[in-house]
């Protein structure tokens, strides 16, 4: 009786045991690759599984986007300018069972491929076109890794550049660049502006030429503005002067006219009156 119940508590055991080791759990975001004496036979979905222990082996893969940084590489652009250029790739496993058997590490060989490929891009390309051009020179990563990597079931999402190092001598000369830039934009904005106001100033002169009181206008509004501070000096232009002279030669004008019998004054050539802007006013008999 104590034999026949150790031989259960035995055959127990290793029913258990056998059982321990033939269920697999495979997770949502993996796949598992049966082997079966060595030979594939087949991917296992998510969920609980069963395999024959010792005669099966579960290999599981994650189809998870995989996040690989590119450690920084010392590249020479075809400008024979010396970068650091280290950069960041994404990708995932598409086939399951390439990714297994077609090579033996999928995360190493991607980093090393991506190596070589980011070196010999930037390589094909100049300093400019290294710092301007970033989206072209990543789809041409992008495209080399995946021609490379179909074969182990493997796809290569996205290639960003992360970080370009210059030498500080380049940077210096890049920004006496960019300073010269500015300068010289600075430059021709100040001589567009000069030409504009130049040309307004052209049209207002013949704008004023055509209407002798516009200047008449604009002078005494020189002399409001003057006036606005509480000046005590009292600036007049030419202008205003042979105006004045105008108004006195007038007013003599009136003058004369309106005394009787008194002769004619006769005026100067040019119109205007003699030194003192108002000429004497004779006094009626």
């Amino acid at each position: 009786m104590n034999t026949l119940s150790t031989v259960t508590i035995i055959v127990a055991a290793v029913l258990l045991l056998a059982l321990a080791l033939s269920v697999r759990i495979v997770k949502q975001y993996e796949r598992g690759v049966l082997f079966r004496l060595g030979r594939v036979i087949g991917v296992r979905e998510p969920g609980l599984r069963l395999i024959i222990p010792v005669v099966d082996i579960m290999h599981r893969v994650s189809m998870r986007v995989v996040t690989m940084p590119i450690q920084s590489q010392g590249i020479i652009t075809r400008d024979n300018v010396s970068v650091d250029v280290s950069a960041v790739a994404y990708f995932r496993v598409v086939d399951t069972v390439k990714a297994v058997v077609a090579i033996e590490n999928v995360k190493t060989a991607i980093n090393q491929i991506a190596q070589t490929t980011l070196r010999k891009v930037v390589g094909r390309h100049t300093l400019d076109e290294t710092l301007s051009e970033t989206d072209k020179i990543n789809i041409d990563i992008r495209t080399i890794l995946d021609v490379t990597t179909v074969d182990w079931g493997v796809e290569v999402t996205l290639v960003e550049l992360k970080d370009i190092q210059l030498p500080e001598t380049m940077k210096r000369a890049m920004a006496k660049q960019a300073e010269a830039e500015r300068e010289k934009r600075a430059k021709i904005i100040n001589a567009e502006g000069e030409s504009l106001a130049a040309a307004a100033l052209g049209d207002a002169s013949d704008t004023m030429m055509a209407h002798p009181l516009a200047l008449q206008l604009r002078n005494l509004q020189s002399l409001v503005e003057i006036g606005v501070d509480k000046n005590t000096t009292v600036v007049f232009p030419a202008p205003l002067m042979s105006t004045i002279g105008e108004l006195g030669t007038f007013l003599a004008r009136e003058a004369a006219a309106a005394t009787p019998g008194a002769p004619a004054r006769p005026l100067p050539p040019n119109g205007s009156t003699l030194p003192g802007l108002t000429p004497p006013i004779t006094p009626a008999p």
